[in-house]
């Protein structure tokens, strides 16, 4: 047994990890309140989703609908205050360069993309959704969505599906950011899932969560984009195919 854990991956820009930590600190101390093991730090050593001892992290909604809904429990959503988007929901902006003369996403359905990962729902699955079905092999995988939103400015690829937060950051942060625009953007899904070990009762936790943003200080809010947390059942998730 190595005690609990806790990670906050989603969204860990180096640009944000004082306010991340600031956040794990707020939380850490609101589940500790409710008699819940929490680590002191957050670990960035790997994925924690499986292990039998989390004590929350962040999930991917493809991930957790194809696989880990029978190894977690799940706790609900963050809510980025998104445009479009209900409390808990987000979406992903189609990205292309701002001097690509196509107007609209519909206009890049033959267009070389670059995609963070396969198990992504806002960069694989959301690119889908809007283009039509991909073969991986005609993509460009780049690992991360602010590595896709480089690779579109580069060149390497003509777009891209990113994440409404992980965009709204690159408007502040990833330079490459000024050179792209969004010619569309996807339906809102239920925001990256907050989980916990499976077996547990999500209520103390998803209480924690709430009592942890509303504790943080307002610039790490703000840094963060944070605006609230909505509770979500399973089933949330697993009708949003």
């Amino acid at each position: 047994m190595t005690g609990p854990v806790a990670s906050l991956p989603m969204h860990d820009w180096p640009e944000l990890r004082g306010a991340t930590d600031a956040f794990w600190a707020a939380l850490r101390d609101a589940l500790r309140a409710q008699g819940l093991a929490a680590p002191e730090r957050l670990a960035r050593d790997g994925s924690h989703w499986s292990n039998p001892e989390l004590a929350l992290s962040q999930t991917c909604g493809l991930p957790y609908r194809n696989r880990l809904h029978a190894e977690v429990t799940l706790i609900g959503a963050l809510d980025y205050g998104l445009d479009e988007c209900p409390p808990g929901y987000y979406r992903s902006a189609l990205v292309a360069r701002e001097d690509d003369p196509r107007a609209a996403a519909a206009d890049f359905s033959d267009a070389r993309f670059a995609y963070n990962a396969l198990d992504s729902q806002s960069g694989w699955a959301a690119l889908e959704a809007a283009l039509g079905p991909r073969a991986p092999a005609a993509g460009l995988r780049t690992g991360a969505h602010r590595a896709s939103i480089q690779a579109v400015a580069a060149g390497a690829a003509e777009i891209a599906a990113v994440d409404a937060v992980s965009w709204r950051l690159a408007q502040i942060w990833e330079p490459a950011a000024a050179r792209l625009r969004a010619v569309g953007w996807t339906r809102p899904t239920p925001g990256l899932p907050m989980i916990t070990a499976q077996g547990r009762n999500p209520a103390p936790y998803a209480a924690a969560v709430a009592v942890g943003i509303a504790a943080l200080d307002p610039a790490s809010r703000a840094t963060l984009g944070l605006r609230g947390f909505r509770p979500f059942a399973p089933d949330v998730y697993l009708a949003a195919a």
